[in-house]
C-alpha cells in the first residue's frame, strides 16, 4: 500500500517554492511554507496553507538549517519534505536526518546522493557503469595538475569536485598559465564548497550543454524524458534551455538516454534527476555530472511530455509505480525557457536587488510563468535574485521562438533592473534562431547581446534577418508590428505611466 502523505513542508524559497506549492494543492495536500526573517511576505509564504520563520536573513541563518526545518516540521505534524533545488535539496545528511525524524523525503536516496555528490567519485562511478567520460585525472598539486595536463592536451579545464554553477572552474589554454589557475581554482573551491579538491579535464572546444531528464521509481522502474539544451550560459550558469535541441538527432538523444538509464541504475536512483553531457562538434558526448534533484529548467521537459514532475516526485516517494515504460513516453512539440533574472546584463549580468515597483506577466496560448514576485515585494541580495522561469510550448521550433518572442514583449518589471532586454536580443539573433550556438556563444556575442537595447548597426540587421528566418519557417510575412523594438504592452504602460 502506497504511503499517505497529505501535509508537505517545502524547504525552500521563491519561485521553487510556489511551482511545488501548486501541485501539491491539485492534489489535495496541505502546504507548509518556512520563511527567513526577510521572507515574512514573500509569495511563498502567501501561497502556503501554514508558514513559519526559521531565522535570519542569510540562507546559513535559515534556508539552510537542517535543525530548525525538522522542528518545524514536528510541530506542523507533516508527512514529508520536499527541498526544491538549491539549499538541502542535494544533501545526504539531511536526507538521513529526515528519515531519523520519521519524515518522508521527496527525492532520491541518501546513498546515491552520496556516490553523486562528489564529481571525481561520480566520474569514477559512472566511468565504471560505462558512462562516457571527459579524459581527466584528479591531481593533488599544481605539478601533478601540469603532468596530467601534458598528457591530456591543452587547453584543459580545472573543476572544483564539490562545486556547481560555475564556481571552481578554470579554463586554460598555455601550460605557463596552469599553477596560477590551479592555486584560484582550489581558493574558490574552499571559499564556496569547503572542499579545495579540484580535478583536470580535457576541454572540449565548442560543445553543447545537452542534458537528459530520468525518473525512477522505488522498485527498480526508470526511463529518460529526453533531453533539454542548456548551452546558453552566463559565467557557466545557464540563462536559456530548450528542448528539442537543435544539434541532437533522434537517434543520438536515444542512446545518450539509454546510458543515462544506465548510469542512474548503477546507482539505485530513485525520483526525478538530471544526467548533464557535453556534446562534441562530432556528435561524441560525456559525461558531466548528475544532479540528483529537480532541476531550473524542468518546465520545458513537462511541457513536451505532458507529465508534471513534481507530481510525479510525490507518486514516488508514496512508493508508487511509474504506472508507464520507456515505450509509453512520448514527446510532442518543442519548448523554450528563458530565466528572468533581477540582474543587469550591461553591468556583467550583476544582482539588481530592490523593490519592484510594476509587474506585468505574459499568458495567451502556449505561455507559463513560473514566477515568485509580485508587484510590491523585495527582491533581497541574500538569496539567487531568480524572478521566474518564462516558458513557451509549440508545435515547432520555429513558432516557439516566435512565441517566446511574443512573451517577452509582454513581460513588464519595474522598479528594478533585469535581464529581459537580453532575451529579447538573444531571440533576435539571427545564429541563435539558426540553432547554431554551443556554451561559448554569450562570449562571442557580447557586442551586440548586452549593449544598450534600442537597435543599431549590427543587432538591427541580426534581428531583420531573424524575424525573417521565423516567418520563413512559420509560413508567416514579418510585418512592421512584429519587428517593432516595443511591444503594444509597454507601450500601453508607458502611457498609462505618463498619464498619472
Amino acid at each position: 500500500m502506497p504511503t499517505e502523505i497529505r501535509k508537505v513542508l517545502i524547504a525552500n524559497r521563491g519561485e521553487i517554492a510556489v511551482r511545488v506549492a501548486r501541485t501539491l494543492r491539485e492534489m489535495g495536500i496541505t502546504v507548509v511554507a518556512v520563511y527567513s526573517d526577510i521572507d515574512r511576505d514573500a509569495l511563498h509564504v502567501r501561497v502556503a496553507d501554514e508558514a513559519y520563520c526559521i531565522g535570519g536573513a542569510t540562507a546559513a541563518e535559515s534556508y539552510l538549517r537542517m535543525d530548525a526545518i525538522l522542528d518545524v516540521a514536528k510541530r506542523a505534524g507533516v508527512d514529508a519534505i520536499h527541498p526544491g533545488y538549491g539549499f538541502l535539496s542535494e544533501n545526504a545528511a539531511f536526507v538521513d536526518a529526515c528519515n531519523e525524524a520519521g519524515v518522508l523525503f521527496i527525492g532520491p536516496p541518501a546513498s546515491a546522493m552520496r556516490q553523486l555528490g562528489s564529481k571525481t567519485a561520480a566520474r569514477d562511478k559512472m566511468q565504471a557503469a560505462g558512462v562516457p567520460v571527459v579524459p581527466g585525472a584528479t591531481c593533488d598539486t599544481a605539478e601533478q595538475a601540469l603532468e596530467a595536463a601534458k598528457k591530456i592536451g591543452f587547453p584543459v579545464m580545472l573543476k572544483a569536485s564539490s562545486g556547481g554553477g560555475g564556481k571552481g572552474m578554470r579554463l586554460v589554454d598555455r601550460q605557463e598559465d596552469l599553477p596560477n589557475a590551479w592555486e584560484r581554482a582550489r581558493s574558490e573551491a574552499k571559499k564556496f564548497f569547503g572542499d579545495d579538491t579540484v580535478y583536470i579535464e580535457k576541454a572540449i572546444i565548442r560543445p553543447r550543454h545537452v542534458e537528459i531528464q530520468v525518473l525512477g521509481d522505488q522498485h527498480g522502474n526508470l526511463v529518460h524524458l529526453f533531453e533539454r539544451d542548456c548551452s546558453i550560459q552566463r559565467r557557466n550558469q545557464k540563462v536559456v534551455e530548450e528542448t528539442p535541441s537543435p544539434a541532437a538527432p533522434h537517434d543520438l538523444v536515444e542512446r545518450m538516454g539509454a546510458i543515462a538509464v544506465q548510469g542512474a541504475k548503477a546507482v539505485g536512483y530513485f525520483s526525478a534527476g538530471t544526467f548533464e553531457f557535453l556534446l562534441a562538434e562530432d556528435g561524441a558526448f560525456y559525461f558531466l555530472e548528475m544532479n540528483t534533484r529537480l532541476q531550473v529548467e524542468h518546465p520545458v521537459t513537462e511541457w513536451i511530455t505532458g507529465l508534471d514532475l513534481v507530481r510525479e516526485m510525490v507518486r514516488i516517494a508514496r512508493g508508487e509505480t511509474l504506472g508507464f515504460t520507456q515505450a509509453d513516453v512520448t514527446r510532442r512539440g518543442a519548448s523554450i525557457e528563458c530565466r528572468v533574472y533581477a540582474e543587469d546584463p550591461e553591468t556583467g549580468f550583476l544582482p539588481s536587488p530592490g523593490r519592484i515597483e510594476h509587474l506585468a506577466v505574459p499568458g495567451g496560448p502556449g505561455v507559463r510563468d513560473d514566477g515568485g514576485a509580485y508587484a510590491g515585494c523585495e527582491i533581497s541580495s541574500y538569496y539567487d535574485p531568480l524572478i521566474s522561469k518564462l516558458s513557451v510550448w509549440a508545435p515547432t521550433r520555429a513558432l516557439a521562438i516566435a512565441r517566446m518572442r511574443r512573451a517577452l514583449s509582454e513581460y513588464i518589471v519595474t522598479g528594478i533592473r533585469t535581464n529581459i532586454s537580453f532575451h529579447e536580443r538573444l531571440f533576435a539573433n539571427a545564429e541563435f534562431v539558426m540553432g547554431c550556438y554551443d556554451t561559448g556563444f554569450l562570449d562571442r556575442h557580447k557586442g551586440t547581446l548586452l549593449m544598450d537595447p534600442h537597435l543599431d548597426g549590427q543587432r538591427a540587421e541580426d534581428f531583420a534577418i531573424a524575424v525573417a528566418l521565423t516567418a520563413s519557417a512559420t509560413d508567416a510575412s514579418p510585418t512592421a508590428e512584429s519587428s517593432s523594438t516595443v511591444s503594444p504592452w509597454v507601450q500601453q504602460f508607458r502611457a498609462s505611466q505618463l498619464r498619472s
